[in-house]
Parts: C-alpha cells; structure tokens; sequence
C-alpha cells in the first residue's frame, strides 16, 4: 500500500522530472561551442566568430516558414555583412545533410548552412526530446558570444519576423565588442505563433 508519504515523494518526483522541459536557459547566458557541419565535410565552429553579431538559426529544409526566413536573412546579410552581422542555419531534419545543398541552391543562400542531430541541436536550445516545439528556432548572439534572445519553444510571431531581425542586428552592431550590457530577460510565455511549423 502507498503510504501519503511515499505519493508525495513521488508527486515531487514526477515534477523535478517534467520541469525542465518547460524552463528554458537564462538569457543572457554564454553561448556554448556549437559545431556546425558543412556538407562538404568541413565545420565552423561558433566560438570562431566571435567579435560578430550572429544569428543562429535551426531549421527544417523541408519548412516553408524556414525557407522564407533564409531568403529574408540571406537580404539582411546582404545589407549588414559587411558591417559584421553573421547568419549561420543549422537544419536537424531527418535527412538533412542530403537535403542541405539542393536546399541552398533552390532558395539562393548566401550564408552558410550545415546541420546536426535532433538531439544536439534540442540540447543546444534547452529543449526536452519530448516537448512540443516549433521551427525555425533562432538564438542571437552578440560580439562577445553571450546569447542575447533566444526564440521560445513554441515560438514568437515578433521575434521571428523581420523587423526584429533588423532591430536585433543594428542593436547589437551598435555595442562593442569589448563590453556586452546585458540585462536578464524572461522568455514570454506567448501563444504559439502562427508562422511557424511544429515540430511534434
């Protein structure tokens, strides 16, 4: 028989095991080292641009609203590359290291784009295996490598479209790249975008 203690204990349990997934990371917070694979076998590591402003992007190849968000990222590039801004989309759908060239090509990238595993990518975000999330997901982060915004799990129609790309960018180009003033921010707890496509 279940003593009233050992159904606490196990209520306790049950909610130090679900929490996580619901809590993402501090923003701002360090960017861990991220791995990027080149579908010519090559790599470019995160930390190695470090002293840009760089918008990371996770991906599905096979996403409408991820495709439209490399082409408006790809014209923001264009305008702000030269000025330090560095995009970088990492697809993490199933077959992506395939389907990454011909997805580079058809939608005229011109930044790169390489890939990873579901579960690297999920543990890179702070996101549980098992919860409901959406893509793109975009982490931006700032000339000293903290992580200044990052998109909630089930998204945010403001911060995944282009206006706050842009102010994004041009605020963090503003910085330099000695200091980093950052204030701790909390994720909004959002309704999920509409513009986006779920993940599971």
């Amino acid at each position: 028989m279940l003593t009233l203690r050992s159904i606490s204990l196990a209520a306790a349990a049950a909610v130090i095991t679900i929490a996580p997934a619901f809590a993402l990371p501090p923003v701002p917070r360090p960017a861990p080292e991220f791995a990027v694979q080149l579908p010519d076998g090559s790599q470019t590591l995160l930390s190695s641009l470090k002293g840009k402003v760089v918008c990371l992007m996770f991906v599905h190849t096979t996403c409408p609203h991820c495709q439209h968000a490399t082409q408006v990222m790809s014209k923001l590039y264009g305008e702000y590359g030269s000025k330090g801004f560095q995009p970088v989309a990492v697809a993490f759908n199933t077959m992506a290291k395939m389907l990454v060239p011909d997805f580079v090509r058809n939608f005229q990238i011109n930044f790169p784009v390489g890939y990873a595993e579901s579960d690297t990518v999920m543990s890179y975000l702070g996101l549980s295996m098992m919860e409901r999330s959406v893509v793109p997901q975009i982490v931006w982060i700032d000339k000293k490598g903290v992580i200044r915004s990052q998109t909630p799990a089930m998204g945010d129609e403001k911060m995944l479209g282009e206006p706050f790309w842009r102010e994004e960018i041009e605020t963090l180009l503003k910085e330099p790249a000695g200091a980093s003033r950052v204030r701790h921010t909390t994720h909004p707890a959002s309704a999920p975008a509409k513009a986006q496509s779920s993940l599971r």
